[in-house]
């Protein structure tokens, strides 16, 4: 956990397991002769079954968001999925698009990769693509984007400043974004924190809201908007692992907040030039 290619080897170590498992065995994690909460990584899932073009086979129980149903996704939009898993939000996505728009998958993890193209080809779907890259640094030509869409993902990689200048990079002038990811008020114990499980459920790669949202300013975007604002209650059988009785009622006392956000922005129609006038663009 000292460096950020350790942070995601970890990620890529154990979303590579999850790919692997169907969305009942991962909700069904339980201690002892009685059943206890589910992994920290899937307890902050909303219900996407009642949307159009959900699948199944592709709802692993991993976002905390439904940032398809905020993203303003029109017929023939290229849409790009980060962090697409077993394709779940792209198939959402593609709905909205329909045949004439394209939806590109990114996702780090092989496994998810091969797990959300045979989704893919079950679904008898060919304006769906699953490219295997890091979205720090994606596998994608600069602005080919209308809308792009990520579901509690941005938590798993260190540099989330990259993340947003890739964003905007890849997304046309005045395209946009919808994201929901989880955010902080309020600082997280240092047990919790150091905790590589709590790492790949999204909770200790948490950063400040605010922080989040001048992250999001500072790369150029406009019309920031916060669509949805939730609280995550993390279970006393979870924190147990990491925190004593005592530690636990000192966390709720302290007040800290951890909230999934679902964020919109805009990425300029027009770019501003450096240049302070004719005589300096010669």
């Amino acid at each position: 956990m000292n460096t950020q290619d350790n942070v995601k080897e970890l990620v890529r170590q154990k979303y590579s397991e999850i790919a692997l498992q169907d969305k009942e065995t991962n909700e069904s994690s339980c201690c002892g002769s009685g059943c206890c909460s589910t992994e920290v990584y899937n307890i902050m899932a909303d219900d996407y079954t009642n949307l159009e073009g959900y699948n199944a086979d592709a709802d692993l129980g991993l976002g905390c968001g439904l940032p398809t149903q905020f993203a303003k996704i029109k017929k023939g939009d290229v849409v790009i999925d980060l962090g697409s898993g077993a394709g779940n939000d792209a198939f959402i996505a593609r709905n909205e698009t329909g045949e004439t728009g394209k939806v590109i998958g990114i996702d780090f993890t092989p496994a998810m990769i091969e797990r959300a193209r045979l989704n893919a080809e079950a679904r008898g779907v060919h304006n769906v693509e699953f490219r295997q890259g890091d979205i720090e640094k994606m596998p994608v030509t600069s602005n080919v984007a209308d809308v792009i869409v990520s579901n509690c993902v941005l938590n798993l990689v260190p540099n989330k400043d990259g993340v947003f200048k890739e964003i905007f990079r890849t997304l046309k002038p005045g395209g946009h974004f919808s994201i929901s990811d989880i955010v902080l008020e309020g600082e997280l114990p240092k047990q919790i924190k150091e905790a590589a499980e709590m790492y790949a459920g999204c909770v200790a790669g948490a950063i400040q809201k605010q922080d989040y949202l001048e992250l999001i300013k500072t790369n150029g975007f406009a019309s920031i908007t916060v669509q949805k604002d939730k609280a995550i209650v993390i279970p006393d059988d979870i924190l147990s692992n990491y925190l004593t009785a005592e530690q636990i009622e000192d966390f709720k006392r302290d007040g800290t907040g951890i909230r999934s956000i679902t964020v919109y922005a805009e990425k300029p129609a027009e770019v501003k030039s450096a240049c302070c006038g004719p005589e300096c663009c010669n």
